[in-house]
């Protein structure tokens, strides 16, 4: 989604010595480490896909959901939530969805994952692995951690998402693809689960995107109708026409929406103000997201809505900064009206 970084906002830097230098960086540091820990993997020819388990039966089975913890005080490399808290939103996901994208492999992953066991919650885990041009010893921690989690959590994670919006040209960290395609081999070599990228309709769009598309086991498409400008009766026909152009474009992948939502509210300035043109509240929320299920389910469509919770360390310090606002439910827990059942 454009100008939303997961991991610390604001962190958007110019310039091409910049880009390629830090490139450098991470390549470095990347194929170094794997190579001295001979798990430098080659070329897997020919691919041989893995096959992203299908959804359960029932009212739940295409619909799963995007899932960052933080409350209030809380944020990426900042303070984390309690084990009590990750249960308690375990208690609420579960109530909804058997489906869960984390963005990271570090921090409260592994937590999360624990307590899903202990507690014997029915609910399996797209792990995430953020990747980032300009922080290669973060980057070797996630590809480190991804592995581990995935061989003890054999249960739970049901694969692997190896880099968030790397690739579209608006990310504020794009890394060059050859890096993308170095930590996607690594990761199919060292674990035994389907593992996959996501991205942009905006990249994956594109044939250039078939080099990386050639590297996963399925593709993870973003597609967000209120960023492209999308009124509400637009909404659906446009999500629906881009699952379509990048289907037709890799007919030998399957293709899972990672993220598609409706913001209950933003700001009226700055790139906001300026690209969204829809109107947005919790009534909007619902229309979109009821529409969206209704039509995952009617297609078999794996969707990944985006997201659960506000975040209010997301975007500026602006209290109507949208980035803050995408949930389903409140930071404090509360449904909003797409999910309280009063009609």
């Amino acid at each position: 989604m454009r100008t939303r970084c997961h991991r610390v906002h604001g962190r958007r830097r110019h310039g091409r010595r910049w880009f390629w230098l830090s490139a450098l960086v991470f390549a470095v540091a990347l194929t170094g480490s794997a190579a001295a820990s001979g798990n430098r993997p080659p070329r897997e020819e020919p691919i041989m896909l893995r096959t992203f388990p299908s959804p359960d039966t029932g009212p739940m089975a295409f619909n799963a959901i995007c899932y960052g913890p933080h409350r209030d005080g809380q944020r990426p490399g900042g303070p984390e939530p309690s084990a009590a808290q990750l249960r308690e939103d375990l208690r609420v996901l579960s109530e909804h969805w058997n489906q869960v994208r984390l963005y990271g492999s570090v921090g409260f992953a592994e937590s999360f994952l624990s307590i899903i066991r202990e507690d014997g919650f029915a609910v399996k885990v797209l792990l995430g692995v953020w990747i980032a041009p300009d922080d290669s010893l973060a980057n070797r921690s996630e590809i480190e951690g991804a592995v581990r989690l995935a061989a003890a959590y054999p249960e739970i994670v049901a694969a692997v998402c190896v880099g968030n919006e790397t690739q579209v040209f608006w990310s504020d960290h794009v890394c060059p693809p050859e890096l993308l395609i170095e930590a996607l081999r690594e990761m199919r070599a060292r674990t035994t689960v389907p593992v996959t990228t996501a991205d942009d309709f905006n990249f994956w769009n594109k044939p250039e995107s078939r080099a990386v598309a050639a590297e996963v086991d399925f593709i993870t498409l973003h597609a967000h109708p209120l960023w492209n400008g999308r009124q509400l009766d637009e909404a659906m026909p446009w999500l629906q026409e881009q699952v379509a152009v990048v289907v037709a474009l890799h007919p030998d992948r399957p293709v899972v929406i990672g993220e598609t939502g409706w913001a209950t509210m933003r700001h009226n300035e700055g790139e906001q103000a300026r690209l969204i043109k829809g109107r947005v509240g919790e009534t909007e929320q619902k229309v979109f997201h009821d529409a969206a299920r209704a039509w995952a389910d009617a297609s078999r469509t794996l969707m990944y809505f985006f997201e659960a919770f506000d975040e209010n360390w997301k975007g500026g310090e602006h209290p109507d900064e949208v980035e803050k606002h995408w949930g389903l439910f409140n930071v404090d827990r509360s449904p909003k009206a797409a999910l309280r059942g009063d009609g």
